[in-house]
């Protein structure tokens, strides 16, 4: 028992990050108007986040990635934020790209803790602010938005918790009782107040749309469920989604 608490923890990390350590600035992703900044942890740590200002009016979205790839990766998404007049910070781990460090749940809460109040203290009210959780991410965001006073979340392929999904992707390995990176968000969607957008595409093999449903379930009102009939995991945006967070964030500015 004792080795398996000592594999166990390592085991799941590598099962669970995928980073891509390339270094990249805004404007080597082409990204104009986008600024870096360094995010100085309490322990020590670098962690890189880029970010726009909103057109006025609008709110910034905080948003929170998944397992794999960059702030590069997402340059595409941070494009069509900023077209369509909203303000981006997007954060990424510790051990990807630029970013020091090893992810774990507890660094990367921490850090989504500091990121929102880095935006914060830059001026932008927290009612102003959106936060966007993308398939691993979804398990930080749930966690600031239950701590944070905010204007909206957004869940986008969220999982009930990390053991389930490690439940069915790795039946066969042992001790996932011992998981410490567990991201339960069903704990914690019922402390969020926020408006929640959920999103999920129908044919996801990766989190299963019944987790997203489930999540949906839990939450308070107000909340929203749009699901995408074709859409696997990650491209639900060929199938409209980018339409469907548009038209959500504008029925919350409407109110």
């Amino acid at each position: 028992m004792g080795i398996l608490a000592a594999i166990v923890p390592v085991l799941q990390r590598h099962l669970m990050y995928f980073p891509d350590t390339t270094y990249f600035t805004p404007e080597q992703a082409g990204l104009k108007g986008v600024t870096e900044h360094v995010l100085n942890t309490a322990d020590g740590h670098r962690v890189i986040a880029w970010s726009a200002r909103a057109k006025a009016g609008q709110p910034t979205i905080l948003y929170f990635h998944g397992n794999a790839g960059s702030l590069e990766t997402r340059s595409e998404r941070i494009r069509k934020y900023m077209a369509h007049g909203l303000g981006v910070f997007m954060m990424t781990y510790r051990g990807f790209g630029g970013s020091s460090g090893e992810p774990s749940e507890a660094a990367n809460v921490a850090d989504a803790m500091l990121a929102f109040n880095a935006l914060v203290a830059s001026g932008i009210d927290p009612m102003d602010v959106i936060i966007y959780g993308e398939s691993l991410g979804t398990g930080v965001a749930v966690q600031v938005a239950a701590a944070k006073r905010i204007g909206g979340l957004v869940l986008d392929a969220p999982y009930t918790s990390m053991v389930d999904l490690a439940a069915l992707h790795y039946p066969l390995v042992p001790g996932r009782w011992l998981m410490t990176d567990r991201y339960e968000t069903r704990r914690h969607i019922g402390a969020v107040t926020a408006p929640l957008l959920v999103m999920h595409g129908e044919q996801d093999s990766i989190v299963p749309v019944a987790m997203g449903r489930e999540i949906h379930a839990l939450a308070s009102e107000p909340k929203t469920l749009k699901t995408f009939p074709q859409a696997g995991h990650d491209d639900h945006y060929k199938y409209g989604s980018y339409d469907a967070l548009y038209a959500w964030i504008a029925a919350l500015r409407a109110d």
